[in-house]
């Protein structure tokens, strides 16, 4: 189908409070329409892992019950979310996309589904990823068109909200692995601050983040802030705060365009597309900073040549005591693919020596970024280099064969936040605008989001 970003109606949960209140509506019957629409979308899409349906009916069951007291444990007791399948659920297998962990149980949950379960959020499945997060394709089809990619490695959790099966679910970046995939797939998503959401046994990788897809802002929101309030960030980080509902609509004074590498790879369309909402903000009040217009911008995107390479290599060196133990625990020599066997040969080139000069050079990027991002209010850009390409189109010489991360590795490097919003589609499918914020500013990107939802008018070329 044709996506429309004026027309689309995305799945909401938050919204029903007043319904479950009242018992116009329960948590259970919401439940049970989420699971008619996997039934028939899914087949297709390929967005889940796995389902506990009867313990996600007991859990909506225990939910409908509260609203009923009077009694919810948060806003979003009795949401039914998807779990992408790199975080622990006690009641799930966690198998991360590679083959050497099939069936693999740890029977514990990370450390943000057990504050999901604390706020009586219904824990209905797990999510497809791509082989350990990383860039081989899954299964996971497009929701809009099948002949698409959803994008990786959150692909499962991106397309189930596309497809309005679940009204969100948790995803996790290392590179661009949450904010692309939600673009391509018409979500909302946070990708939090470095350490902002508790990463429980997810801390190997300096980079990695977790944080909610969901198809409105305040679904998105909710899901965040309640996790943090009980789980809080990583050890030695500040949680993420904000208040309890989705912060108010703010106007920035000033917005930087962040073009990347990726900037001159777009379609005409995606950029005419894109230049569409800077030209409306900018009548809206905003003032509209470019790399021409402030050296100090301008020094910036000269830092972020090669950042994808470098997010590459730190991210394999990082991966590869994983990758290692997966390989030694199994007498299948498939047990991961070629190409995360490249991985493991990639740390070895690499070494202590070169994993460390990637540190300098990232270290080098964050001094560049903060001298401009004191100047403005967020960095804006497209959330993905145009909208999700064709499988077809992504074949064994492609380097991203999940689509280009270009748009959203700086956020990772930089351990800052990074919100999408499905603002705009390209031929039919979607291309999220992206907005970037300094570590902690998680809240302040959700209300310029809030701002921008009402004052740009949705762009389909």
């Amino acid at each position: 189908m044709n996506y429309d970003p004026a027309n689309h109606v995305p799945l909401c949960f938050t919204a029903m409070a007043e319904a479950f209140a009242k018992e116009k509506d329960t948590p259970r019957a919401y439940l049970e329409r989420c699971l008619e629409t996997i039934g028939r979308h899914d087949p297709v899409v390929r967005a889940w892992v796995v389902l506990n349906i009867e313990g996600a009916r007991a859990q909506a069951d225990a939910s409908s019950e509260r609203w009923k007291a009077g009694e919810p444990l948060s806003q979003i007791d009795g949401m039914p979310l998807g779990i992408k399948d790199m975080l622990e659920t006690i009641d799930m297998p966690t198998q991360m996309g590679v083959r050497g962990l099939a069936g693999n149980f740890p029977k514990r949950d990370n450390a943000a589904v057990w504050a999901l379960r604390q706020a009586g959020a219904v824990i209905l499945g797990k999510t497809v990823t791509t082989e350990y997060g990383g860039i081989v394709p899954s299964g996971t089809r497009n929701p809009f068109n099948p002949e698409h990619t959803p994008g990786g490695s959150s692909a499962g959790t991106a397309a189930a909200i596309g497809a309005n099966m679940v009204p969100a679910a948790m995803g996790s970046q290392v590179g661009g692995s949450m904010i692309r995939p939600a673009s391509y797939c018409a979500n909302y998503a946070l990708k939090p601050s470095q350490g902002a959401i508790n990463r429980g046994e997810a801390q190997s990788k300096c980079m990695l983040t977790h944080g909610p897809h969901a198809g409105t802002l305040e679904d998105m929101w909710a899901v965040a802030i309640e996790i943090a309030r009980r789980a809080g960030g990583d050890p030695g980080y500040q949680a993420l705060s904000g208040p309890r509902t989705l912060p108010v609509p703010h106007r920035p004074m000033r917005l930087a365009v962040m073009e990347t590498e990726g900037m001159s790879d777009l379609d005409e369309a995606s950029l005419c597309a894109f230049e569409i909402v800077l030209d409306q903000l900018e009548n809206a009040g905003v003032e509209i900073v470019r790399r021409s217009g402030d050296w100090r911008l301008e020094e910036f995107e000269l830092a972020l040549g090669g950042v994808s390479s470098l997010n590459l290599e730190i991210t394999a060196w990082e991966n590869q005591w994983a990758l290692r133990g997966i390989l030694m625990a199994s007498d299948d020599p498939d047990a991961l693919s070629a190409t995360a066997k490249a991985s493991i040969a990639t740390a070895e080139r690499l070494g202590v020596d070169g994993y460390e000069r990637s540190l300098r050079k990232r270290a080098s990027i964050i001094a560049s970024f903060a001298a401009i991002a004191e100047r403005v209010d967020a960095f804006i850009s497209p959330a993905s280099k145009g909208p999700a390409p064709r499988l077809a189109d992504l074949g064994d010489g492609v380097r991203f064969r999940t689509g280009d991360p270009v748009f959203n590795t700086p956020s990772s490097l930089l351990g800052a936040c990074a919100l999408t919003s499905p603002l705009t589609s390209v031929a039919g499918m979607p291309m999220g605008i992206q907005l970037m914020g300094v570590p902690g500013a998680d809240a302040c990107l959700a209300a310029i989001a809030n701002w921008m939802r009402d004052v740009v008018t949705p762009v389909n070329v």
